[in-house]
């Protein structure tokens, strides 16, 4: 039985998702970690701002899987909720809640230099391709995301996009013509760890198995339960 379960806020928005299969990945999520489960609290990013039950400081990582492009403060529309997104949003990084941005959330905010640097990559226009069929390589064997998996291949929508700033830790790469050339990296926002995932469109990715362990692994990593030592 787990012995130590996280708390992770999944949080959308803006983007149409297959819900029974995204709820269904979480449920399935594997144990990253002997004895760690995650348990999951999807979120409409509404929600995750107005956090009702006082849990948002609570959440041992936040998975970011949402799609919004305006960027929030008190110039754009309803200036009083936009202002309390930023503020929410701005207290990213200020502890050690671990951050895992998403798919799509990568392109979220794409004006906004703080999310761009939370993601590391500046001038996020983008382009996409549904469908391809992504040969996925291992750039880094030795992290504790990625130790002991083999390259995989992988059905889902790819992103043409800028790739990450030189700074940041590659995991995941391919050589696929209409997709970016990294697919996941690290790398440290204020005091947060941060793991960005270019994949995980739609039900093929979800239930691909190896996807679900780098996320599972992903998540644990930046809450800090994922270490040197333990894969």
């Amino acid at each position: 039985m787990p012995t130590d379960t996280l708390r992770v806020a999944v949080v959308t928005g803006h983007h149409p998702f297959d819900l029974p299969a995204f709820t269904q990945l979480f449920r399935d999520l594997p144990e990253p970690v002997k004895g760690i489960s995650i348990d999951p609290y999807i979120q409409h990013l509404d929600d995750f701002v107005v956090d009702e039950g006082r849990a948002r400081d609570s959440y041992d990582a936040v998975v970011f899987y949402n799609f919004h492009q305006e960027t929030p403060g008190p110039e754009a529309e309803d200036p009083w909720y936009q202002a309390g997104l930023r503020a929410a949003l701005e207290r990213l990084g200020e502890t050690d809640q671990g951050i895992v941005v998403l798919h799509h959330a990568l392109l979220a905010f794409r004006e906004w230099p703080f999310w761009s640097e939370l993601v590391g990559i500046q001038q996020r226009g983008f382009g996409y391709h549904n469908d391809q069929h992504v040969q996925v390589q291992i750039a880094d064997p030795d992290h504790p995301i990625t130790r002991g998996l083999e390259n995989w291949d992988i059905v889902d929508e790819t992103y043409t996009v800028n790739e990450p700033s030189s700074n940041v830790h590659v995991l995941l790469t391919t050589d696929h013509p209409r997709s970016m050339r990294t697919l996941a990296w690290t790398h440290t926002f204020k005091q947060a760890r941060v793991f960005c995932y270019e994949s995980g469109h739609g039900a093929t990715a979800y239930k691909n198995g190896t996807f679900q362990t780098v996320l599972a692994r992903g998540i644990a990593w930046v809450a800090h339960r994922l270490e040197t030592a333990e894969i």
